[in-house]
């Protein structure tokens, strides 16, 4: 009976506790600043900038002043100075939802059965009109590279659940696409230790490289090579003192041969009913690459991971949400790959009592302009000054919509979000004070809040 108990403790089957592992672990689960509403977070990273303006935010006043300039407007504004056309009203059509009587474009049909659990975020802006700086600021918190990601911060305060999985997993877009711009520094632990980091995950073949064992070697054979390894990277501790690059690479070895076991389990869809496959639409030959990363994401989720972020669109413009030409095609493109399967996590979650427990943040690095970007199939140009964010589960007040934009959708005007406030607001739902979860490096206290940022009240629950 005590080698059962100790079973279930470790293995989290109705334990109510975080598992027990050493002190010195760097993935230890640790005691929040006050009591969390959410234990752990699923980001949906809409890479390239989506259009609010196509999307949640609706403005009937760009139908009424289509083709007409915008007044006063910067041509500097978005990347293409030369491409400035007038006023574009949206190519799709809104329609209200739920007892919130949200705004929803028609490309998310099955988004908008469940815009009465969300928050939206429609006064969010930004300080970059360039990809790579703008996706390190939403990650971040820095336009520049050497700073640690919001889930690598998250697992930096509170550990992980499971020992034998990441504590931050990260999937990118499996359609050949490659990864975001900026790449692996989007997921990176920065000055943190290396055990924060995100651990890439391709969800399209092998998804982890080089983690099963060799042919022919046994357990046995392995565990003893490991623990040859481990004494010589001690004695070379014991020699030079801490080392934080040599002390993430032990640490490596060891949770990649714990993953051995875990990670096959956890990425084995064949064990969900058929019922769940089509809820997430498997087998949806527009949206089964996206789906199956939802459900691998809820599988994770349920197993103690952290952190989990996935991301819609991959490198080049056309290849993600990044609609300079034919917006029109773009985003109902990308709408029809990410719609259904996004809306069955949210179903998913909330039958089986999870989603009290995770926060679900959609959006990308920034927004898009109201104007036209002039061309054969217009679009629009990046703009950086207005985007719309939602968050669902985890404490967030369903139903709500906090801030807002202009008549055109140009410019956030009402409680404007910064980043640090989304940021502050990320890890206040998850039990932290954004203003004390800091780490020393260089002479001085970091934080992923620098130096501002304010929790959004108004979308907790």
């Amino acid at each position: 009976m005590l080698g059962l108990a100790g079973l279930l403790d470790d293995e989290r089957v109705g334990a109510a506790e975080p598992i027990e592992v050493h002190a010195d672990h760097p993935l230890a689960p640790r005691s929040p600043h006050f009591p969390p509403r959410a234990k752990r977070v699923i980001w949906l990273f809409i890479n390239g900038g989506p259009s609010q303006v196509d999307t949640f935010d609706y403005k009937p006043e760009l139908a009424r002043r289509d083709g007409q300039p915008l007044d006063g407007f910067d041509a500097t504004t978005g990347f293409f100075a030369g491409s400035v056309g007038g006023l574009m009203k949206s190519p799709f059509a809104f329609r209200q939802h739920g007892q919130s009587g949200a705004w929803v474009s028609e490309i998310f049909p099955h988004l908008s059965q469940h815009v009465d659990k969300m928050a939206f975020l429609k006064s969010c802006w930004t300080d970059s009109n360039n990809h790579a700086p703008a996706l390190l600021r939403l990650n971040t918190g820095a336009t520049r590279v050497g700073f640690p990601c919001t889930g690598s911060w998250v697992t930096y305060g509170l550990g992980s659940e499971n020992r034998d999985l990441p504590g931050f997993v990260v999937m990118y877009d499996t359609k050949g696409r490659g990864m975001p711009k900026g790449y692996a520094q989007n997921w990176s632990a920065g000055f943190l230790p290396g055990a924060y980091q995100g651990t890439g995950i391709n969800t399209a073949g092998t998804p982890i490289e080089n983690l099963a064992r060799r042919d022919g070697m046994t357990e046995q054979e392995q565990r003893a090579q490991f623990d040859l390894v481990a004494r010589l990277n001690g004695r070379q501790l014991d020699a030079t003192g801490p080392a934080g690059d040599l002390q993430a690479r032990i640490e490596s070895f060891e949770l990649a041969y714990r993953m051995q076991m875990a990670a096959p389990d956890a990425f084995d869809l064949a064990t969900e009913s058929a019922a769940t496959q089509q809820l997430y639409g498997i087998d949806d030959p527009a949206s089964g690459h996206f789906a199956r990363q939802c459900l691998i994401g809820r599988r994770l989720l349920e197993r103690g991971v952290r952190f989990v972020q996935i991301y819609s669109g991959g490198e080049e413009n056309q290849k993600s949400w990044d609609g300079h030409s034919d917006i029109k095609g773009n985003h109902a493109g990308f709408a029809a790959e990410t719609d259904r399967p996004i809306a069955a996590l949210l179903a998913d979650l909330e039958q089986r009592g999870l989603l009290d427990e995770t926060l679900v943040v959609w959006g990308g690095e920034f927004g898009r302009l109201p104007i036209a970007q002039k061309g054969d199939q217009p679009g629009r140009d990046h703009n950086p000054h207005a985007f719309t964010m939602w968050m669902a589960g985890g404490g967030v007040k369903g139903g709500v919509t906090h801030g807002a934009t202009d008549d055109f959708g140009f410019r956030a005007v009402e409680n404007r979000v910064s980043v640090n406030d989304l940021h502050a607001t990320i890890l206040h739902l998850l039990g932290m004070d954004h203003t004390r979860l800091t780490y020393r490096f260089s002479g001085r206290d970091f934080r992923l809040t620098d130096v501002s940022g304010s929790v959004i009240d108004s979308v907790l629950a």
